[in-house]
């Protein structure tokens, strides 16, 4: 057991920067998440609100962003299965039009919520200074994980601990 457990320390402090890219940044006084109010591509408006009670992953992205479409994919994938455990992701463009993401949505189809943020303000109140960058809120409506840069969001090493958010664990 005790070898194990070293063998897990080794692996896990030998990996460095390349952990990095698979983890979620803990945001230990869970501040408020920033409410907003935006709308789909279908012309609906959604707000923060709507998703009390559950665990929402909040993803900032553009098409113009290749480390934001090279996630989309595995962004997908991540929001079928915490679908599973009463748990939503939204993927909110910063700053396009919305012919701009439609023509993105032809050439990559995607099930994900897409909202839209075109003067940016969303992601100013979020402090969003750089793309992508997802933000992991809990039941409460309180920011419980950041992740800057992109993710593989169908790894377990992610999906785990925002299960463990949800009301139900």
């Amino acid at each position: 057991m005790i070898r194990s457990l070293f063998l897990c320390a080794a692996l896990l402090l030998g990996s460095g920067p390349a952990l990095a890219a698979t983890t979620l940044t803990p945001v230990y006084d869970r501040p408020p998440a920033p409410d907003f109010t935006l709308t789909d591509l279908d012309g609906n408006q959604v707000t923060l609100k709507q998703f009390r009670g559950q665990v929402l992953v909040v993803n900032f992205w553009a098409t113009w962003c290749p480390p934001c479409r090279k996630e989309m994919p595995a962004l997908e994938r991540g929001a079928r299965w915490l679908e599973r455990f009463n748990g939503r992701v939204v993927a909110i463009n910063m700053g396009e039009k919305p012919e701009a993401v439609r023509r993105y949505l032809e050439q990559q189809p995607l099930q994900l919520q897409i909202l839209l943020d075109p003067g940016g303000r969303t992601a100013g109140d979020w402090g969003v200074q750089g793309l992508p960058v997802t933000f992991v809120v809990d039941p409460e409506g309180r920011i419980a994980y950041k992740a800057i840069g992109a993710r593989e969001w169908d790894d377990p090493l992610l999906l785990v601990p925002i299960r463990a958010l949800g009301p139900d664990q």
